[in-house]
């Protein structure tokens, strides 16, 4: 096994990192509140996570297992030989070890992934089952302009992986802002091969964002438990409750976490005031129609090459390439 497949290395051309301080405070004072998605991951947000993909109501995970364990060669062919493979939010990289079995003499694998431990983990799990592929782990925020890994030799193409549906998290101007940062990273003859969450009945998207067991309420909850060990703000967690609902129009869940009552929460020098009832949002999951998913890349100058669905049709991976490109 190489030693390098345990040198995870910190992407050095990272800004600093923001004022968390100053963020969490300008989203405080935001009409309605709002707070980044991102501060749901820390360590014990990335372990909860894990917990929701294992829920009954959560579809989605079982559904792109479906959808690789039937079509992970047929993407493999898609992609070809002597391929980069650079993956954003790595997590357990599950779905990962299934494209890697068929894919012909990668290049290299790349997790990103900005929890060290759950990237430490899949690096570990990637090199015994993989010992033939350079593992190059990167512990970075893939929102962010990341310089990749010299690979071992010259791949055929760099090809970004972007599983689950996190794409959905993010607003349409983000998430085509997010492509085309992809694009850039893939070069010329790169692709991305990125999951998406389809469109459904309200009740089945409803159940899987509040499970039965309350393991998502926990991980949302969670996000005042991280605010207040990093910046000493002092969140009272029994005085909010998770809410997530689906917004047909939109097109997507919107989960909150609402005030139960009259409270003030002090955050730094800045006290803010909660009403009761008051919904503090802190996440979108946006659901597409396939040719919602073609409109986004359309926007960041990108083409839909190919998709595949699980037998259900319940969730849909997409292979998508520069826009007048067509897959060597």
């Amino acid at each position: 096994m190489s030693v390098q497949a345990f040198e995870i290395r910190d992407d050095d051309r990272r800004p600093p990192v923001d004022d968390l301080l100053g963020i969490v405070q300008r989203g405080l004072r935001a009409r309605p509140k709002r707070l980044p998605s991102w501060l749901f991951y820390d360590e014990r947000g990335s372990r909860l996570f894990e917990e929701i993909c294992e829920q009954p109501e959560y579809y989605l995970t079982r559904s792109e297992i479906a959808l690789m364990d039937g079509h992970a060669g047929d993407i493999a062919e898609v992609l070809g030989e002597d391929v980069r493979l650079v993956e954003y939010g790595s997590g357990n990289a599950i779905k990962t070890r299934m494209l890697l079995e068929h894919l012909h003499a990668p290049v290299s694998y790349v997790p990103v992934e900005i929890s060290h431990e759950p990237l430490r983990i899949s690096t570990q799990v990637l090199s015994e089952r993989f010992p033939n592929v350079p593992v190059q782990p990167l512990h970075a925020d893939f929102t962010r302009p990341l310089r990749l890994p010299i690979p071992p030799r010259a791949p055929r193409r760099t090809v970004i992986y972007f599983p689950g549906s996190t794409i959905g998290n993010f607003e349409a101007r983000d998430a085509a802002e997010l492509l085309r940062k992809m694009r850039n990273e893939m070069g010329d003859n790169g692709g991305i091969l990125i999951g998406a969450d389809l469109k459904k009945d309200t009740a089945t998207i409803e159940a899987a964002y509040n499970d039965k067991a309350g393991v998502t309420a926990e991980f949302t909850l969670n996000m005042l438990v991280r605010l207040n060990r990093e910046i000493g703000s002092d969140f009272d967690l029994s005085g909010f409750r998770h809410r997530a609902h689906y917004n047909a129009m939109a097109g997507r869940i919107e989960t909150f976490l609402v005030s139960a009552r009259d409270q003030k929460v002090r955050v730094g020098k800045q006290q803010v005031n909660f009403a009761a009832e008051e919904a503090m949002q802190v996440e979108y999951s946006c659901k597409y129609s396939p040719e919602d998913f073609a409109a986004l890349a359309g926007k960041a100058g990108l083409a839909v090459a190919q998709g595949w669905r699980d037998p259900a049709g319940m969730f849909a991976v997409y292979y998508l390439v520069r826009a007048g490109a067509r897959p060597a």
